[in-house]
């Protein structure tokens, strides 16, 4: 399949590539950068730190993994904010996936954790990008601020090597353990990731359609504090 007609540049549902919004927040955020590498590390920061992560979000609804609308709103949970690097990265030329995985010791307040039921969580998403021959994974989904209250590096990446997940805090303690994945996708699997949760997340299924309660980074305050 030729670069012209892969499914990797296309919209989708969720990657809403070809929306006015996107495209202008790619153009802007890039600004003059000629390096396809340094725009795709303009694009990651940007998103990784702009848009706020926000777990609380309503898990059975659409708009909650869409891009446009993590952009839109300024929030957004991994699949969102993934989606959203991919719908970029894609408007501006660069050939870009949703990737997932299941994960243990996962960014968390008691709050959603209570809600799971559980240390395992399933769909954490990433960005696969399409940079100098090969594909290498970028995850922006947890911005600075958040990481520093949980006492993190942020992810960091270099277009490069593979940027997926915290293995250890800054203390060196271990910390989130990648236990499945799931592969890549043209777009976000939408029923797939609502079966699993319906499934999988004891409490979730009562906030489907409202979300969790409060403010995600307002309680990372109140629990460490």
């Amino acid at each position: 399949m030729s670069e012209k007609s892969s499914p990797y540049l296309e919209p989708g549902e969720f990657v809403n590539s070809d929306a006015p919004e996107i495209i202008a927040f790619a153009k802007k955020t890039i600004g003059d950068a000629a390096d396809e590498t340094e725009k795709a590390l303009l694009l990651f920061h940007a998103i990784r730190d702009d848009i706020i992560y926000d777990p609380y979000l309503p898990m059975g609804k659409k708009e909650s993994y869409t891009a446009i609308d993590a952009l839109k709103s300024g929030r957004g949970w991994c699949v969102p904010k993934a989606a959203l690097l991919a719908a970029c990265a894609r408007s501006i030329g660069i050939q870009a996936r949703c990737g997932y995985a299941d994960v243990r010791n996962h960014l968390a307040t008691k709050k959603l954790l209570d809600a799971v039921g559980t240390d395992m969580f399933f769909w954490h998403s990433y960005c696969d990008l399409f940079l100098k021959g090969k594909w290498v994974k970028a995850t922006p989904a947890f911005n600075k601020s958040m990481c520093d209250k949980f006492g993190l590096k942020p992810l960091e990446f270099d277009g490069e090597n593979d940027s997926l997940f915290h293995e250890f805090d800054v203390t060196g303690r271990k910390h989130m353990e990648y236990v499945n994945e799931r592969g890549t996708y043209a777009d976000v699997p939408f029923q797939e990731i609502i079966a699993t949760f319906a499934a999988e997340y004891k409490g979730v299924a009562e906030h489907f359609d409202d979300g969790l309660e409060g403010d995600f980074q307002k309680d990372i305050d109140a629990e460490l504090n």
